[in-house]
């Protein structure tokens, strides 16, 4: 069996655009006829470089190939251009070929991908969501007047549907503006508004749902442990990466310095990068995105090497149905698995997006026992929805904050 054929979509995501504002989507099929589909999570570049970049790497190292053989793949990506370094970019495309081959490899041994990274240690996943507007848009820099991110009120409603819904857990980050000088001092009145969301969330679902406190890395690490004193009180189930990525020793002193576990991983890539958190006791709860962090494989890795130190795997998913299918995978064979990044309920165009929907009951998803990823692309709403915008994924304010 060899890879013969490589096709890349950039889909469109349609308003509200849940999950991103476009998807990156490539399809394998082997000389036998199998075919299998891998999603990237990468947004440093205009997404249709990306996707001749993805088309670049597999002629490299890929057409003509095994797809067996992903440790092989991970180290020609890996090393490529003389670099054997953590490498977003890269990495994200590496990802995307490389759960195309798990897909590939499950659906020719007849088994869910979790079967052969492990077996399956759990039946059910617990799933979260963020707090998503009811209507209008999703994105802060275009939000007016009151909103779910900005109002404490509207914002305990929502979580309040939520957990009717079936969640027991959401997230939300009214931490206020976050840019590319990060990290800052919060203001006062940031400080204020995330204490009072909290406040009203906590209130509202009481000891129904765990509250789930995101930030981007804005801040400073006494900023972040100005902020986290102020939320203590509500007790968040996490403080999700409250300073800039680059730097997992800054991490550990908020992690020192507060009661609320601190949580880290969407935009890190590769064991490596993982390893230092670990070393640094920067988290204790990492979230490994597997169309960045390398693939299902290099994920389970990071995954393994989190369950030595009694850290445990909250997998992010905040792109499209391909990653979220490759993190369920994942999460069904780890044991420290916490809790899965859920898009909704899998609803709306990340379901139309597939033949078949991921299953989601009762605030869990249902791993499908299909073969490989256990979900379809369906490709003609790929082609009917091509991106054709000059954003990126998600992108930061370029402007310093001003107190």
């Amino acid at each position: 069996m060899h890879v013969q054929d490589v096709k890349t979509w950039v889909v469109g995501n349609p308003p509200p655009q849940t999950g991103g504002r476009y998807f990156i989507f490539v399809k394998l099929t082997t000389n036998d006829g199998i075919y299998g589909y891998g999603e990237a999570y990468a947004a440093t570049f205009d997404p249709h470089l990306t996707a001749r970049m993805i088309e670049d790497a597999a002629a490299r190292y890929l057409v003509g190939k095994d797809p067996h053989d992903v440790d092989v793949l991970f180290r020609n990506c890996y090393s490529s251009g003389f670099s054997q370094r953590p490498d977003v970019s890269m990495m994200g495309c590496y990802s995307a070929l490389e759960i195309a081959c798990w897909d590939i490899i499950g659906k020719a041994a007849g088994q869910p991908v979790y079967k052969l990274i492990g077996g399956q240690v759990h039946e059910t996943l617990r799933s979260y969501t963020y707090l998503y507007p009811k209507d209008g848009p999703v994105y802060p820099d275009e939000i007016g007047g009151k909103h779910v991110y900005n109002d404490p009120d509207m914002a305990a409603e929502v979580a309040v549907e939520c957990v009717e819904q079936g969640f027991d857990a959401v997230k939300f980050d009214p931490a206020g503006p976050y840019t590319i000088h990060d990290g800052h001092m919060p203001r006062l009145e940031d400080i204020d508004l995330s204490a009072r969301m909290c406040k009203a969330v906590r209130e509202a679902v009481g000891n129904r749902a765990d509250i789930l406190f995101g930030t981007h890395g804005q801040f400073t690490a006494g900023g972040a442990i100005r902020l986290a004193k102020a939320i203590e009180p509500y007790d968040p189930l996490w403080f999700e990466e409250p300073v800039p990525p680059d730097m997992p020793e800054v991490m550990a002193q908020v992690a020192r310095a507060t009661t609320i576990p601190v949580a880290t991983g969407e935009r890190l890539t590769t064991r490596f990068e993982f390893g230092r958190v670990i070393e640094n006791r920067a988290a204790s709860i990492l979230q490994p995105d597997s169309g960045r962090s390398g693939g299902i494989l290099e994920t389970r890795k990071i995954a393994a090497m989190a369950e030595t130190f009694h850290i445990q795997i909250a997998p992010h998913c905040y792109c499209g149905p391909i990653v979220g299918a490759a993190n369920i995978q994942i999460a069904a064979a780890c044991p420290n698995f916490l809790i899965l990044e859920s898009i909704k309920t899998w609803d709306g165009f990340h379901g139309k997006l597939l033949k078949k929907k991921i299953e989601w009951q009762d605030g869990h998803v249902i791993p499908s026992k299909e073969p490989g990823l256990g979900v379809e692309l369906n490709e003609d709403v790929c082609e009917a929805h091509p991106w054709e915008g000059d954003a990126l994924h998600l992108e930061m304010a370029r402007e310093p904050l001003m107190p």
